[in-house]
């Protein structure tokens, strides 16, 4: 558990650094180059990932509550909806001129289902930690950022293809989570 936790925190800190903490973000910017801040950016949320899966294998849960079994299904497409904010964060979007931070909004979304499906100790810390940190960088992202300017309006063509990569991702992260989850997701 104190994995999971120290995942969730350091995944949270190195986000939550930039707009906290500006100036001392803009000395290591100067000391280290633009490469060398990206790099330990990175460098930074990898641990905090790797940590995550690490402590998320280890650990024997217990349960904290019993979710309905009802939920299961609609958390699920819950799940493909947040993958699909995700996909299109990085993309031309028209959804973008209604919804300032996609990628937010989807890691947001994709905990809450999670916790809708999991109601053991390991998922209150591991989905409640990141579902908490989506919605304390929005504002702060905001006050940063300052008055939201939206990009024109792609052609309906690229939201279409976006919903195509964002089938090929679901499916790929349904492969894999059995290996990074120990459970696949389709499990009865």
């Amino acid at each position: 558990m104190v994995l999971i936790a120290g995942g969730v925190l350091l995944f949270a800190f190195v986000h939550l650094f930039p707009a906290l903490f500006p100036a001392q973000r803009q000395q290591l910017w100067d000391r280290l180059g633009e490469g060398g801040y990206k790099g330990l950016f990175s460098l930074g949320v990898a641990a905090g990932v790797v940590l995550m899966v690490v402590g998320w294998r280890s650990t024997v849960p217990a349960t904290v509550y019993v979710p309905p079994p009802e939920l299961r299904h609609p958390a699920m497409a819950l799940v493909v909806v947040a993958f699909w904010f995700m996909v299109l964060s990085g993309r031309p979007s028209r959804v973008k001129q209604w919804l300032r931070h996609p990628q937010l909004t989807g890691v947001f979304l994709w905990a809450v289902a999670h916790l809708a499906m999991n109601g053991d100790t390991r998922s209150v810390v591991l989905f409640g930690g990141l579902a908490l940190w989506s919605l304390l960088e929005i504002p702060l992202i905001n006050h940063r950022e300052g008055v939201w300017i939206k990009g024109d309006s792609p052609p309906l063509a690229k939201d279409i293809m976006t919903v195509g990569i964002t089938a090929v991702v679901v499916v790929v992260l349904m492969s894999l989570h059995p290996w990074f989850a120990g459970m696949p997701v389709l499990a009865g």
